[in-house]
């Protein structure tokens, strides 16, 4: 039975990608883990593996092709022993458009067509199960629950053998879903003026459209969400850094030979991360009803690339040397920057770090990154004339913060401490190392 080759979800929140390039063609054998294809998602470009063997039947989708929905058939693979008329029905009903004349409603609804494998099925949670599409047409015919199945395929994938060798119970028929009640209309957000309407307001102006790729899309919809839905509001600090700075000379100093050397980034990760410690009921993020209090300090940063950002995740930050955060945001950014990153590595954690000091930016007031409970925005260090403890003026090193909050998860109050925690560990670098 040919097998529908379908563009796969890589990462919970992508809904289409690009076909980028097809790295086997009509008629090469597929074994199950090569790799066939590289697909971009909105932040990566990510590689294909083929869960099931066979031969290559027919391309559906080019290379170069973008917006292929998730789902998309992509390929037709034909098992051992068959061939090209297996496939004629279901490629030609992948290629051909749909018919653009509606059904009359007299007429009798169409029969599935059996070769056709059922939709991508969903646990009881609502999260949906990674199966190949012969595994979910065998499932299906033998009437099992494929979230009772434990998958053997790449990532925990379940392939054919699975399900084959399944004893699981069959599925329980879905009960019918209840009517929603009719709910009262919203007010609609006021939208912008359209594209053609903007266009025409600088009619005469010399101007160049610039296409907009999957990463900006992303970020305008994410931030201006964001904006919207995120109760924000705003702690500003300012910082000592001489401290930090001479006890930095000394660590590079002696980490000379070693292959490392510390920034003033470094520092702030382990600063925050420590604070979340600290301050644990401030390392929490928002899940739509309720608040998840996390254990661990993952601290996302935010590095621009060309075109966008990203803001790969350090995990355990708290627990980890300032020699090691730094080999692995230097390893991180440097992938970020090829756009090779895999989806784990920039998503999660329960705050960020945006630092434009190196920029020379004295201060700015970032956007929270949901579910972040925060974001902390970093100017540059300058030195300016302070106070001192006993009164005297004196030229300092300061450094400028503001620490943007979602409300719904931070109070003011917890926020001030969560701040404060930031700033006694940046101003007293050593007690980080305790």
């Amino acid at each position: 039975m040919a097998i529908e080759l379908l563009m796969p979800a890589l990462s919970p929140t992508m809904e289409e990608g690009t076909l980028a390039k097809w790295l086997v063609k009509e008629g090469d054998t597929i074994s199950s883990g090569d790799v066939i294809a590289e697909i971009e998602t909105d932040k990566a470009t990510m590689e294909f593996e083929a869960v099931d063997e066979g031969v290559m039947g027919k391309i559906i989708i080019a290379e170069g092709s973008e917006g292929v929905k998730v789902n998309e058939v992509i390929a037709i693979l034909l098992e051992e022993g068959e061939d090209a008329s297996a496939m004629d029905n279901i490629g030609k009903a992948a290629a051909a458009p749909a018919a653009a004349e509606a059904p009359k409603a007299e007429a009798a609804a169409p029969a599935p067509a059996a070769a056709a494998a059922p939709a991508a099925p969903v646990s009881a949670s609502g999260e949906r199960i990674f199966a190949s599409p012969l595994a979910r047409r065998i499932a299906a015919q033998k009437g099992l629950d494929l979230s009772a199945i434990s998958g053997s395929g790449p990532k925990g994938r379940i392939v054919k053998a699975d399900v084959e060798n399944a004893t699981a119970a069959p599925k329980a028929e879905a009960p019918k879903a209840a009517a929603p009640a009719a709910a009262p209309a919203a007010a609609a957000a006021p939208a912008g003026p359209s594209a053609d309407a903007v266009a025409k307001m600088y009619a005469g102006r010399d101007f160049e459209e610039v296409k907009l790729d999957g990463m900006r899309k992303t970020i305008a919809a994410r931030l201006s969400e964001a904006k919207q839905t995120i109760p924000h509001f705003y702690l500003r600090r300012d910082i000592q850094l001489d401290a930090l700075l001479k006890f930095r000379a000394q660590l590079n100093h002696e980490l000379t030979g070693s292959g490392v050397k510390l920034s003033v980034n470094d520092f702030i990760i382990k600063a925050v991360a420590k604070a979340l410690q600290e301050v644990p009921a401030a390392n929490a993020v928002w899940a739509g009803d309720r608040v998840l209090q996390m254990k661990a300090s993952d601290v996302a940063v935010a590095v621009a690339i060309e075109g966008g950002l990203f803001t790969p995740v350090l995990q355990d930050a708290d627990v980890k040397s300032l020699s090691a955060l730094s080999k692995e945001m230097k390893d991180l950014a440097f992938r970020a920057r090829d756009r090779k990153l895999a989806p784990h590595e920039y998503q999660g954690g329960s705050f960020a770090i945006s630092n434009l000091g190196m920029f020379g930016i004295d201060n700015f007031d970032a956007i929270v990154n949901p579910p972040h409970s925060g974001i902390l925005a970093v100017g540059s260090g300058v030195k300016k004339p302070v106070v001192g403890e006993d009164g005297e003026l004196k030229v300092a090193t300061v450094m400028s913060v503001t620490m943007s909050v979602d409300h719904r998860v931070i109070d003011g109050a917890l926020g001030a401490d969560l701040l404060k925690a930031i700033v006694n560990n940046l101003e007293n670098p050593l007690k980080m190392l305790a």
